[in-house]
């Protein structure tokens, strides 16, 4: 029955759900069809419907609300039923604080907070900085005219490196692991591709968390392993809240990283006067960093959240109780009411650059400071470094991920040039 029937004649007919491109092909135009529709939409995302929300204000008020929840199996009616047959089941099928709603949420979020803590992230520094010397060493042992492909050698190794040491996870960036943590980005698989995706992965977390259990050390999975295994201990993760929590940390904590590396990249090669207004300190890197994450943030889509009970919309609609919700931070970021008609237009100089890339409310990303701090990192030593960096191929040229959630580039490719620093 359409909304306008069920709640009166002066509430507009619903649309026909929007499909989402599992591609993510053309996204920027996806994101303007998305604001066109208003605060939110129904939108079709590989099979599931869902209301995507592209107001910043009122997603900011749903993220913040009780009246909106992670976890599926207690607010979502259809989960059952979905899981098994949607290539995105391991999005909402985890049980960690990523899915997790109240009590739950707090539990897990709390073990794993002291790993992201300001002193440790402090302490990083100058590990981030010896290891992106390294990388930048490596790639000037190049000729200046070869064309290298910087998120292959630099936006992703760097991430892994960081995270891998946080975690004590040796040999994260084998090419098997590598390529099931990009599987889960990866929103072309198909059901049959996705399923024997996550095998893979846990059969190398459980191998993981076997070896830890046997020579821990002083890193998250051994406290995480340690908290698992204390008896008597009244918050102790479940076995399975143990595997899906290091499958959160250690694939966002380098996935997300290397978009974004990637993302401002690409921007400044595009647009030499933004770079300009870095050199002329006109704006620092961490205004780069800043204007990336919200003009091209990391995640374009997070699948899901669900409605508690039914939310009344601006416009009169209603999100009904059960209801999935997506949460579409990229067009949100780009919208109008926020950052005026340049909402489009990357500005390092832009005064106000708020978004919503690492998410709001409680669940917030814990890694937004690493995040920062290895961005921000990269950028100022490559810069300096290579300062006749070019982009080897038009930007338009380039080629997205395979995916409507993840947002970056299969390659970036540049020369390094001559002059180098």
């Amino acid at each position: 029955m359409p909304f306008s029937s069920r709640q009166g004649a002066d509430v507009p007919e619903q649309q026909p759900p929007l499909v989402l491109d599992p591609t993510g092909a053309d996204h920027h135009a996806e994101q303007r069809a998305l604001r066109a529709r208003g605060p939110a939409t129904q939108v079709d995302i590989l099979g599931v419907t869902a209301w995507s929300v592209s107001d910043p204000d009122l997603l900011k008020a749903l993220l913040t609300s009780p009246d909106v929840s992670k976890d599926p199996r207690a607010h979502w009616p259809a989960f059952a039923e979905t899981a098994p047959t949607w290539p995105l089941a391991l999005w909402v099928a985890v049980t960690n604080m990523f899915t997790a709603y109240g009590g739950d949420h707090r539990r897990l979020r709390r073990m794993v907070a002291p790993a992201f803590s300001a002193r440790r992230i402090a302490a990083l520094q100058p590990v981030i900085e010896s290891l992106v010397a390294d990388l930048l060493d490596a790639l000037a042992e190049r000729p200046g005219d070869e064309v290298v492909d910087l998120r292959e050698r630099l936006a992703y190794p760097l991430p892994i490196t960081v995270i891998s040491r946080l975690m004590g996870v040796p040999d994260v960036h084998t090419p098997e692991f590598r390529a099931a943590v990009d599987g889960v980005f990866d929103t072309t698989l198909t059901v049959e591709q996705a399923t024997q995706n996550t095998r893979a992965l846990y059969k190398w977390l459980d191998a993981l968390i076997e070896a830890k259990r046997v020579t821990p050390a002083d890193d998250l999975t051994s406290a995480l392993i340690m908290a698992r295994d204390e008896e008597g201990a009244g918050d102790a993760l479940t076995h399975e809240e143990l595997r899906d929590t290091l499958l959160l940390v250690i694939s966002a904590g380098y996935e997300t990283t290397v978009n974004v590396i990637d993302q401002a990249i690409t921007t400044l090669l595009t647009d030499p006067a933004q770079l300009a207004h870095v050199r002329a300190g006109r704006a620092s890197w961490a205004d780069v960093v800043e204007e990336t994450l919200r003009h091209e943030p990391a995640v374009k889509h997070l699948p899901l959240r669900y409605a508690v009970r039914d939310i009344p919309l601006p416009d009169g609609r209603r999100i009904l109780a059960g209801d999935p919700i997506l949460a579409s931070y990229a067009a949100a970021n780009r919208h109008p009411s926020w950052h005026g008609p340049s909402a489009d237009t990357f500005d390092a100089t832009r005064p106000a650059k708020d978004h919503l890339a690492f998410g709001h409310g409680i669940h917030f990303c814990l890694g937004a400071p690493l995040a920062r701090l290895e961005v921000g990192t990269v950028l100022r030593m490559l810069f300096a470094r290579f300062p006749g960096l070019e982009l080897a191929a038009p930007a338009g040229e380039l080629q997205p991920v395979p995916s409507l959630i993840s947002n970056g580039h299969r390659e970036v490719p540049v020369r390094l040039g001559g002059g180098r620093g």
